[in-house]
């Protein structure tokens, strides 16, 4: 069946035909490499290995520690000891949250302590060995002889432990978490357990750690009735015999078993953010029988559906792997959020219903994946890009906050600066999905032209960026940074308004998406701290991070005067003429790759993956590579693709450069990998770089393919030639989403020496600011 504006798999081949193209359908489909869940588990990267589904709520997953900013995961490859298995999980984060619910598989004495990394045998701590994880399912032994095994559905976390001969026991910890010790208050403030009649044990608990006011709730039955349950409470004083449950805020729960060793334990435990009743629904929706291997080949098959949305030939075999792999995490988050009874907590703390057929989603990490994550799922999961744009419209709608920042289960934690929901929801109305753009006005509206409505972190200076045209250094912090992104918010507002009918709004905030100037001094041609009365900062350095030496109070946002100056997306050609020109741009692009690459002592470890003073660990300047082709050097573009595609990621736990940040670190990759990527998402277009595969194959929605290819392509061949699009001479140096998702075939010609003449005419050069260089 075709539907409209689609073409069938039929009509494609015939037109292929037609033009003489071979029809890569009838190709015999390549093995899809196995993902390393481990990338990205060591290093910097905050990644998790455990098991969940893609988009899932649930994230079943093994946590080693949760002192270090390297574990914001809970979990860090080379850690010896593993505390037990949490339910939720952040991927790739640069601040830790999560790690509800606990489960500690063991035998001997009951202890109620994980104890510290360095001394395992201090509490519930297990040294481990064995460890394997693929999509879907995660299995280790511990050192007390059982061997866990973990999988999921969307909703419920399944666990299998298989213990030795004997007596042994499963501790529910509800007061695990992330620490943090520069908070005075109690983390937990109240939590809950409690056995049923029938022998199901829920919970909940509310937590202050990143998302402040946090609520989730449980629902957990077992294969095996439990001889006896002893309840804890805070400071680990035990209940008396007989307590049907506890209350207060560090509460826990043994589960014994005097035999334990007789057959497997099973557990299978629902989460809810709304309620214990939206848990056991969860649970009864999605356990309807006890059989975990039935369970785990249904998550294995959920991820070979969407993993084999790419198919890679060529390359090395790690390249193939690190493709798989960044795939998969790039499909982690947004992670669900609402009840089968479509029940959640929106960003007014209330719960809402969702009408039939939809769904809530949280963990939108949306100040780095509205770069390239996003427009990763336009081409990979446009029906899962709907149901985001569909939650992230009426969740706008409903928050007192306006367009959503960093929601993470119904808290707005308005981390980093701007609302770039705004910027994901422009450039999916850009590329034809269809939604209700005009009901996220009024909210949008309001923090775009309310200075009166409550700030957050994010949001600082608006007032002042809106009469000025920026944000004054000695006014507010990361005024640099601010100043850009507002003005990027500000371009992707527009197109809301207009989508809503508002010309004057939408003009009024095109007029002011070019505010980006103000922060750009010409005489220099490098973003720098400008102050109230409008001066520069006369000792400016691009090497510093601000004006002022306290590293609390920066000019940029996790970044400095080189890498803020590229920050600019959706006007580059206005940047070009303001830095000078053409050869002027095209030089300072150079100087930022060949600077040293020094950074103060204050610099945040988020700057990282450096070359030059490109910093590729971190999201403000990922871009910057592709700016060549505004200037007609894309070739300059092919060459440093390349580096960063084969020296920033690896097939090692250590494997990701920086935070993975949700995904975008991942999906950088994978867009990269197949030549072209999204310098300004809201443009709806894509700039070519240089492939790194000889063919991929992606299949897209109405059964159509999309085969880009790059045949001989290897090593030593970073250059492109030539662009055919469907057999025909393609000059230009980038491609429409509109033409790329009608499927066909892109051939790239690769060279080991770069071809000036590809892409430098004006009229090839890509679109920016709605216009060509022309």
């Amino acid at each position: 069946m075709t539907t409209p504006g689609t073409v069938s798999r039929r009509s494609l081949l015939a037109s292929a035909a037609a033009l003489g193209m071979p029809l890569p359908a009838l190709a015999a489909r390549p093995a899809r490499p196995r993902a390393n869940l481990f990338i990205g588990t060591g290093g910097d990267g905050h990644t998790y290995p455990g098991a969940t589904l893609p988009s899932g709520m649930v994230q079943l997953s093994p946590d080693t520690d949760v002192e270090r900013w390297d574990t914001c995961s809970g979990y860090h490859h080379g850690d010896g000891s593993i505390m037990g298995f949490s339910h939720t999980h952040l991927s790739g984060t640069g601040i830790g949250d999560m790690l509800d619910v606990l489960v500690v598989p063991t035998r001997g004495p009951v202890q109620l302590l994980p104890g510290p990394l360095g001394n395992p045998d201090a509490g519930y701590r297990q040294r481990f060995s064995a460890e394997h994880a693929e999509p879907g399912y995660y299995r280790v032994a511990l050192e007390s002889g059982v061997r866990a095994e973990l999988t999921v559905t969307e909703r419920t976390g399944w666990h299998r432990y298989t213990f030795p001969a004997g007596a042994g026991h499963i501790l529910v910890d509800l007061s695990h978490l992330i620490l943090d010790k520069s908070d005075a208050a109690p983390l937990i403030d109240e939590a809950s357990l409690a056995v049923d009649a029938d022998g199901t044990l829920t919970g909940g608990r509310r937590v202050h750690r990143w998302a402040k006011g946090r609520r989730i709730h449980f629902a957990m039955q077992l294969s095996r009735k439990p001889d006896r349950i002893t309840f804890y409470g805070d400071d680990d004083a035990e209940q008396p015999a007989g307590a049907a449950g506890v209350q207060g805020k560090r509460v826990k729960a043994v589960l014994h078993y005097d035999d334990a060793g007789a057959k497997p334990v099973l557990i299978r435990c629902g989460i809810s953010g709304v309620d214990v009743d939206g848990a056991r629904r969860n649970l009864a929706a999605e356990a309807r029988h006890w059989n975990f291997d039935t369970v785990r080949r249904d998550a294995a098959k959920t991820w070979a559906r969407e993993l084999d949305a790419v198919a890679v030939e060529g390359g090395t075999p790690d390249q193939r792997t690190i493709m798989t792999s960044a795939l998969y995490h790039a499909l982690l988050a947004p992670t669900l959020f609402s009840d089968v009874d479509g029940r959640y907590v929106g960003m007014d703390r209330q719960v809402h219903t969702l009408p039939a057929g939809e769904r809530a989603y949280s963990t939108y990490s949306l100040w780095d994946t509205y770069r390239a994550l996003h427009p990763l799922l336009t081409i990979v999961a446009p029906d899962r890009v709907q149901s985001l744009v569909s939650d992230m419209i009426r969740q706008t709608a409903q928050s007192p906050l306006g367009p959503l920042v960093w929601p993470l289960q119904g808290v707005e934690t308005g981390t980093m600066i701007g609302w770039h929901a705004v910027p994901v929801l422009a450039e999916a109305q850009a590329k034809g999905i269809k939604a209700d753009y005009a009901a996220a006005w009024p909210n949008i509206a309001k923090r775009s032209f309310d200075f009166t409505m409550r700030d957050l972190d994010n949001s600082k200076g608006r007032d002042l960026y809106d009469a000025k045209g920026y944000v004054p250094a000695d006014k507010w912090f990361e005024s640099v940074s601010r100043t850009q992104e507002y003005a990027y918010d500000d371009w992707a507002s527009s197109k809301i308004a207009r989508a809503a009918g508002r010309t004057a709004e939408a003009d009024r905030l095109l007029k002011r998406s070019g505010n980006w100037r103000n922060v750009i001094d010409p005489a220099i041609g490098f973003a720098r701290p400008r102050f109230d009365d409008g001066t520069w900062w006369k000792d400016y350095d691009p090497i510093q991070l601000g004006h002022m030496p306290k590293p609390w109070w920066r000019d940029y946002t996790e970044a400095n005067g080189w890498q803020a100056t590229f920050l600019n997306q959706h006007d580059v050609y206005g940047l070009i003429a303001h830095m000078g020109g053409e050869r002027a741009f095209e030089a300072k692009l150079d100087a930022l790759f060949n600077a040293p690459s020094t950074l103060p002592e204050n610099a945040p470890p988020d700057i990282s993956g450096l070359v030059g003073q490109y910093a590729h660990g971190n999201e403000p300047d990922q871009h910057a590579a592709y700016l060549y082709a505004y200037v007609g050097a894309p070739w300059k573009t092919q060459g440093m693709v390349r580096r960063l595609l084969t020296e920033m990621y690896k097939n090692d736990p250590d494997g990701i450069i920086g935070n993975d940040d949700c995904g975008q670190m991942s999906a950088w990759f994978v867009l990269s990998a197949l030549g072209f990527y999204p310098v300004d998402p809201v443009e709806a277009v894509y700039v070519f770089g240089s492939p790194l595969f000889e063919r991929a194959t992606l299949t897209l929605p109405g059964r159509r393919k999309l085969v880009v290819e790059a045949p001989g392509n290897g090593p030593t061949t970073p250059y492109v030639k030539s662009v055919q699009w469907n057999g025909r001479p393609w000059t230009k140096s980038w491609i429409s989403h509109a033409d790329l998702v009608k499927g066909g075939r892109l051939t790239f010609t690769m060279s080991a020496t770069p071809e000036p003449g590809f892409g430098r005419a004006l009229a090839d050069r890509p679109p920016s600011f709605g216009r060509t260089p022309a």
